[in-house]
């Protein structure tokens, strides 16, 4: 592994940007799509940039990048347009159904505007990330080079679920914002006013709190009651997902992924490198870095020797665009095809690939995980053990940091793992520095008094100050004869490197509210689950002996 070199980019002579346009154009079954146009005043022919956006055009992104004029006064074309039903473009906006066809009509019309020189380049995070290898499937031939941020691979298990679970709060936060826009659109103010009030403050003591009465009154304005009750994978999910449309490649078009250890999205992400790396011509490279779900770069790691270099998304994508819009030898695409920041040292490692979850850390107890903690261990225990957790649905464990909605983060953890309805496992204090790099997973026997439960396990860095960090979290909900022994959660990739000292701690539970709905016991859909519903569950842990727990980490290199 070896530390990151930055690439130092010339600045190129800024160029004076004309005012804004707003210019339309028509899709292929007729819808208007309406986009501001942002152009240098000067001679050019210029490469286009192409930003598409279901969250109204006006804002531009600029919580997450640069102004357009940014980029337009460095020898861009820049294109801010509204996904179809968003903003002032026409049509019905359902999410992800139209990006395909949508997306490839947009590259080809923004490569005959004024000023082009024929070639495009996509940007944008989140949906709009998503858009971009949506529009990749099409093959667009103007379509050069994408850089998709934040972003997924697959709607229903990155945006919709996660480990079986609905993704509550992230889910709901995002339902709300759509709905909101749809509101607006149609001059409905007491839905709008009703659902900005929910957006401000999440109505999840709500009833049925999965399934909160504004979105229920509202329920025409967005798609929430589609993702709450469609079941899945595959099938309908299948149609929206760039996974599925992807899979016979995507040409030669080159990619910079951009993901964040602390967004909700980064399965799919790393996902998305796997399968593009095989499908592709072009170069494709990842870079994850320690960014939310909002590209805000957030640090709680040890003091480096020297300040952590964390490019922005507009440093990132301009070395990329130059490189391989305007053919300028940069040295963008320098550097191994996966790039990930260490969130402890805060330094950048390179890798060819991540590596396997293959090294076993077993689980280890005499029965008061949840009282003084157990142990994790090199070792399987000769003797079996049993740690008892009771998770209370009236006092759910909060979600705590990682990547999960509304906590994200680097948030120190020690407090809910102080909570006697959590299990904590620790291994004893390192006598070196240990580097994790790659996968993560976890193989747990367990069971339950209830047909249906959840268990939530968090991965974290026990540091010599005491501050507990979460670095990888895995969810998993068990449905009614689903149990398997032993049970596979899958915990998300890493890379930290722990201090000499400090500790690695597993943490167990029966819940991470209100990141995924609290699990009624029943086996109920959670949209169907009131509060009242809900009752107590009792987890039995086991482990060594013939049943042995253990934690899989990323082999050393």
């Amino acid at each position: 592994m070896t530390h990151m070199a930055p690439v130092i980019l010339e600045q190129p002579p800024l160029l004076a940007v004309r005012p804004p346009e707003t210019v339309s154009m028509r899709t292929r079954d007729g819808v208007r799509l309406d986009a501001d146009l942002y152009r240098p005043d000067g001679v050019g022919p210029w490469p286009v940039l192409l930003l598409r956006l279901a969250c109204g055009r006006r804002t531009a992104m600029t919580s997450h990048y640069a102004h357009p004029r940014w980029y337009a006064a460095r020898g861009y074309v820049v294109v801010v347009q509204d996904v179809r039903g968003r903003g002032t473009s026409e049509g019905r906006f359902r999410p992800f159904e139209a990006e395909r066809e949508d997306g490839a009509d947009a590259v080809a019309w923004a490569a005959s505007l004024p000023g082009s020189n024929g070639t495009v380049g996509m940007y944008g995070s989140g949906y709009a990330g998503m858009a971009q290898l949506l529009a990749l499937a099409e093959r667009p031939a103007a379509l050069r080079a994408v850089v998709p941020a934040l972003a997924g691979w697959d709607v229903f298990t990155d945006w919709a679920t996660e480990g079986g679970a609905f993704r509550l709060a992230d889910a709901m936060g995002w339902a709300l914002h759509c709905a909101a826009e749809s509101a607006r659109r149609l001059e409905d103010g007491a839905a709008y006013r009703a659902l900005l009030e929910a957006i401000r403050s999440l109505p999840l003591d709500d009833e049925i709190p999965s399934r909160p009465r504004v979105l229920r009154d509202y329920a025409r304005h967005c798609h929430y009651d589609d993702w709450l009750t469609t079941p899945g994978p595959g099938g309908s999910w299948d149609e929206l997902s760039p996974r599925h449309a992807l899979s016979g490649g995507i040409g030669e078009v080159s990619v910079l992924q951009i993901g964040g250890w602390y967004d909700p999205r980064l399965t799919g992400t790393l996902e998305a490198h796997d399968a593009l790396s095989a499908g592709c011509d072009g170069t494709v490279r990842l870079l994850v870095g320690p960014w939310d779900r909002h590209g805000v770069a957030v640090h709680a790691g040890l003091d480096s020797p020297k300040p952590a270099d964390v490019p922005s998304f507009d440093a990132l994508q301009l070395g990329w665009f130059e490189r391989f819009l305007k053919g300028e030898m940069n040295g963008a695409e320098r550097g191994g095809p996966i790039r990930l920041f260490d969130v402890l040292e805060r330094r950048w490692r390179d890798l060819p690939a991540l590596l396997p979850a293959a090294r076993p850390l077993h689980l280890s107890s005499d029965g008061l995980a949840t009282r003084r903690g157990g142990a994790l261990r090199d070792d399987a225990p000769d003797e079996a053990f049993l740690d008892v957790l009771v998770h209370d649905p009236r006092d759910p464990v909060p979600t705590v940091g990682g990547h999960a909605v509304p906590d994200a983060g680097p948030r120190d953890r020690a407090a809910a793992d102080a909570r006697p309805d959590v299990a904590v496992y620790d291994t004893a204090p390192l006598t070196a520095p240990l580097t994790l790099s790659g996968l993560a997973a976890l193989e747990i026997w367990v069971e339950a008094d209830a047909p249906s439960f959840d268990v939530s396990a968090v991965l974290s860095a026990v540091l010599p100050d005491g501050r507990v960090l979460p670095l990888s979290q895995g969810h998993a909900r068990v449905e009614p004869g689903g149990e398997q022994r032993p049970m596979p959660v899958a915990l998300r990739a890493l890379c930290a490197t722990l201090p000499a000292g400090s500790a690695l701690r597993l943490s167990l539970a029966g819940s991470c509210f209100p990141a995924y709905p609290i699990n009624p016991g029943t086996g109920a859909e959670p949209g169907e689950t009131r509060l009242v519903d809900a009752q107590p569950i009792t987890l039995l842990i086991h482990g060594g002996g013939a049943r042995p727990s253990r934690l899989l980490l990323p082999a050393r290199g």
